[in-house]
């Protein structure tokens, strides 16, 4: 886990197909490649789950690591966008609802994401361009 300078670290359900979803989503739009990814089953995923104390076997919550800090669930995914500009920043005036319910919608569909979005049985690969976004 090395200082990654001005990237953000997103870390994810390696197994999920909403997901791995958002990772492409990201990838797509992320121009200036500030995101590396790594899933919460994986070595890196894992290692940051400790360092934040928190459990290494759930994997329910998007995350984001920004200057050393986490975010979880829907202030993750509303910073994401922030960060990704292009008009995508617009969508971060949510943040000023109530993360009581941000985060009940967030969890709704984190609760129910395997039955609406389907499941992989393995990690997604990423592709050779893609590797070197991808943590370990």
């Amino acid at each position: 886990m090395s200082s990654m300078g001005s990237k953000y670290i997103v870390l994810f359900d390696g197994v999920c197909n909403l997901c791995n979803g958002s990772v492409q989503f990201i990838l797509k739009r992320d121009r200036n490649k500030k995101f590396l990814f790594g899933s919460l089953q994986g070595k890196t995923g894992q290692e940051y789950l400790r360092k934040y104390h928190l459990p290494t076997d759930q994997f329910h919550s998007f995350m984001l690591i920004e200057a050393n800090v986490l975010y979880t669930r829907s202030t993750a995914v509303l910073r994401v966008l922030k960060h990704l500009g292009r008009g995508w920043q617009f969508l971060y005036v949510l943040i000023y609802l109530p993360q009581v319910l941000r985060d009940g919608l967030y969890k709704l569909i984190a609760s129910n994401r395997y039955r609406l979005f389907g499941k992989k049985d393995v990690c997604r690969v990423p592709t050779v361009e893609e590797r070197e976004r991808f943590l370990e």
